[in-house]
């Protein structure tokens, strides 16, 4: 048997407020339409716009300043769509005209005139953009903050047994929370997907590839053997000329510690020899993503054994102007002889910041390793 959930009204204070004059007509009118909320909200401002401009003329400009017109304007901009907020700015052009009519040019300044007008523009552009986006209010910057926190739970390493650590460290160019490196990673019982991708560019600029990409390739992930080929005949269907994407595929079994790379244009994986205390580079190599119909990959494989380490990076950390890609390269597993051993996890943040010091840009690791 169900149940109906209490109404807001009591009946008998419902019966009451049924009888008052135009009450009814007038709730129906706030709630009709799909744009109810804009009128609503342009109504209200424009009231408040007239009342504060006749309030300011006629009773005092100290205690109802027509500066409080720019709070109005602000509100319309960034809730508002663009036709609304025209006639909102009519009415503000009233209250302002009628102040000035009734105290004097003088009373009102130019120096408030001239803060109005580029609130004005301002608030114009705001709601334009929105009307292109086809959003209302602040939606559309609530949904890149989702798009955010979806690729930032996205970037996360799995679940890892207790024999097996890993870390993520993400540096976006700009101290942006867009940037064009990202990771894609699954967990299946004892076999671990990892794929770090660089998109060309650099924080919020390539940030909207690397947010579609994301999503495409989290998807193949763990859903094709071939991973990295069929991530290239995605790009390569698309058209137009976006920029290089390369990328790094491992596949980890935690049951044996065997492992495979694949790569297409990306900085090759190194490997920590716990045995010898020395760092690998991997001979996986391959084309970048998107410029040959069939991709072609040279993998590499082995074994991580008690206290190996994977290092998968982005060119961020070996690339700087002026510098040759090896000599950063050998910087880097420099880098990581001095401030790993202190502990992988810290180490691995204190690499990046010492890695990515004095140049600005798109900068990713991801570190595995078997205690």
């Amino acid at each position: 048997m169900s149940s109906r959930p209490a109404p807001l009204i009591p009946p008998r204070v419902r019966a009451v407020l049924v009888r008052v004059p135009f009450l009814v007509s007038a709730v129906r009118f706030v709630r009709r339409g799909p744009l109810a909320r804009d009128r609503n909200l342009l109504i209200t401002l424009t009231v408040v716009s007239l009342v504060i401009g006749l309030l300011a003329a006629k009773v005092s400009t100290e205690w109802f300043s027509p500066s409080l017109l720019i709070l109005v304007t602000l509100v319309g901009g960034l809730q508002l769509r663009l036709r609304s907020l025209v006639k909102l700015l009519v009415a503000v052009g009233v209250a302002l005209g009628y102040i000035a009519a009734t105290l004097g040019v003088a009373r009102v300044g130019l120096g408030l005139t001239v803060t109005i007008v580029f609130t004005t523009v301002l608030a114009v552009l705001m709601a334009r953009t929105r009307g292109k986006l086809g959003v209302q209010g602040l939606r559309g910057d609530a949904m890149l903050l989702e798009l955010r926190d979806r690729l930032k739970s996205q970037g996360e390493l799995p679940p890892l047994p207790k024999d097996w650590g890993g870390k993520v460290v993400l540096k976006q160019a700009g101290g942006s929370s867009f940037g064009g490196d990202f990771l894609v990673s699954m967990r299946d019982g004892d076999s671990v997907e990892i794929a770090l991708v660089d998109v060309s560019g650099k924080g919020v600029d390539a940030g909207t590839r690397a947010l579609l990409l994301s999503g495409t390739f989290g998807g193949l992930l763990g859903s094709v053997d071939d991973f990295l080929p069929a991530c290239n005949a995605y790009l390569h269907r698309q058209r137009g000329d976006e920029g290089f994407v390369t990328a790094v595929h491992v596949r980890l079994d935690l049951a044996t510690g065997d492992y495979t790379i694949t790569s297409a244009g990306h900085p090759p994986v190194v490997k920590l020899d716990s045995g010898t205390g020395n760092w690998q580079v991997a001979s996986a190599k391959g084309v970048v993503l998107g410029v040959v119909p069939d991709l072609h990959c040279e993998p590499d494989s082995g074994t991580l054994r008690k206290g190996d380490a994977l290092l998968l990076y982005t060119d961020g950390l070996i690339e700087q102007p002026g510098r040759d890609i090896d000599a950063g390269l050998d910087r880097l597993l420099g880098e990581a002889e001095r401030l790993l051993p202190s502990g992988f996890r810290d180490g691995a943040r204190a690499l990046v910041n010492a890695m990515s010091s004095g140049h600005n840009d798109d900068c990713a690791l991801v570190l595995i390793w078997r205690p």
